[in-house]
This record gives C-alpha cells, structure tokens and sequence, in this order.
C-alpha cells in the first residue's frame, strides 16, 4: 500500500550508513544506495547528505522520514483492518432447520456463548424434511449448513457427517385426536395390543430397531408396519388418516395438530445433537469447544 523503498529509506536512516543497512535489509551497500537515488528522483528532493562518516538525513529528508513512519504504521493498520472484516465474512455459521429439525436448539446454545465470539454471525437456512431428498441434504453439512440440529442414530446420517450428542430424547407414541388411547395420559405397552405401530424400517436405526426387536420377541400382539428410514409430514398425515400409532421422539410432540403424544411405559431413547462436517474448520471446532462447557 506503500512505496516499499520507504523502509530502506528509514533503515538507512536509522543506521546512519548504507553499509549497516545493507546488513539488516541482507542486500548489497549498492542495492540499497540505488534504492535512495532512485526514491530521491522519485520524490524530487535529496533525502542524504552523503559524508565519509556515513549519511544524514536532510530537512527533506527529515520530514519525509516523519510521513514515512505514520504512512507505514496507518497502511499496516488498514491492513489488519481488512483483515478482520474477511475474518468476520467467513465466521459466518450457517445453521439449517426445518420442521422435524429445527434451529432452536442451536439457538439456545447460541445464545450461551455469543458473547465469548463477537465475530461470529448466524445465517439460518430452511431445507425440506422431504424423506427421498434428505440423504442430499445431510450430505451438503459442510458446504451448505455448517449444522443442523437433530434426533440422530441413523447410521446413514453418520456415515455422512460427524455428530456431537447435546442430549437424549424418549421414544414415544403419537396418537390420533380421535383414538381411543388418545384419552390416556400415558401408555402401558400392553395398551398397544392389537394396533398397528408406523416405525422406519429396520436397519439404519439401532433405537428403533432394539424396539422392534422387543415387540417382535416379546408382544407379538404388536403389529409392526415399516415406514421409510426418514420421516417427513407425509408420515404424520398418514398416522391420522389410517388411524395408526406412530413411533416418535417426544421432541416432535406437537409437529401435527391431530395427533397427540402419549409416553410409554419403557425407557427408550435416541439421542440428538448437532451434526457438521466430518472436516470441520478452525471456526466450528472453536464454537464446539465453548459449548462444552455450558451447564
């Protein structure tokens, strides 16, 4: 942002000789004094006055050396100054949401430690719960969300990205407005005998597949019928419409007006947490370090 002659000009200012400025600046004494003669036609006015006990610097010389030392001094300012606006350009963290995985959990966490990362801004990005479309979208944690926010033991999901468990969620019914278990406050798993139970299908869940497996081996008055892996609104609609049960994390409680959430009397659990890249960056790793120490 400057003429860089300027710092052999004060170099050489300093040191009172172009030969100990040659030294500090590791060129030769002829480099640096074709460097002075060059700035002094360039400037216009003689900055030395050359004697055999080394240099002085004139009036000019004086006045330039003071302009020079303000001038290099405001540019490296202007530069860290840019500096830090790119910095804060790229400590953006995008955060995804969406109806079965909202950003309020990231926003609480967010809210705990804002004020230790004052360059960090948040830029929430909607995206679909769509079950053929979420694998893509899991995919992109990385390059478009930097996290989302989810129940999460889908071995697909971490196949894809890296998981940090804030916490667990129990598993239980949601139950039409209009069923008759819907007058219960809560459900023994006996009450489940003769219905039909929605659950994703085997193999991607460990939670819902050890449910399976207890119902299947234990209550087979249980009828099991496989949703897909993922749900999305479809899946609730459907739970109303057949009259079904449906297995659900607590957390999507009032996802659907016409189903309500019923507990049973087990204690399964599936975890949530923040998922983000399986690489993640300096900024990420830093804002994870912080939320380990919220209570």
């Amino acid at each position: 942002m400057y003429n860089h002659q300027l710092d052999a000009f004060i170099c050489v200012a300093d040191c009172g000789s172009f030969s100990k400025a040659a030294e500090k600046l590791f060129i030769s004494s002829t480099a640096v004094m074709k460097q002075m003669n060059l700035l002094e036609n360039e400037l216009g006015v003689k900055l030395f006055e050359r004697t055999n006990q080394g240099v002085r610097m004139t009036a000019c010389g004086e006045s330039v050396y003071k302009d020079a030392k303000f001038m290099i001094s405001y540019s490296e300012k202007a530069i860290k100054r840019a500096e830090k606006l790119k910095q804060t350009e790229n400590y953006t963290i995008r955060v995804g949401t969406s109806m079965l995985n909202p950003c309020k959990v990231f926003m609480d966490l967010w809210y705990q430690v804002s004020s230790s990362f004052p360059e960090f801004k948040i830029h929430i990005i909607p995206f679909d719960d769509d079950n053929n479309n979420i694998l893509s979208v899991i995919g992109s944690v990385g390059e478009r969300f930097d996290f989302i926010v989810g129940v999460c033991d889908s071995l697909k999901w971490l196949e894809m990205c890296s998981f940090y468990k804030l916490g667990d969620y129990r598993i239980s019914m949601a139950v039409p407005v209009n069923h008759p278990l819907a007058a219960k406050k809560s459900l023994k798993i006996t009450d489940l005998y003769g219905e039909n139970i929605l659950m994703v299908k085997k193999g991607d869940s460990q939670v819902n597949d050890a449910i399976r497996e207890d119902i299947i081996n234990n209550h087979p008055q249980i009828k099991i019928e496989d949703t897909p892996n993922f749900y999305d609104i479809e899946v609730f609609n459907y739970c109303e419409k057949s009259g079904s049960i449906l297995s659900i994390p607590e957390c999507w409680a009032d996802i659907h007006p016409s189903l309500v959430m019923r507990q049973v009397d087990w204690d399964y659990r599936i975890p949530y947490g923040l998922l983000y890249s399986k690489e993640p960056s300096k900024m990420i790793n830093k804002f994870l370090e912080a939320v380990k120490f919220i209570k």
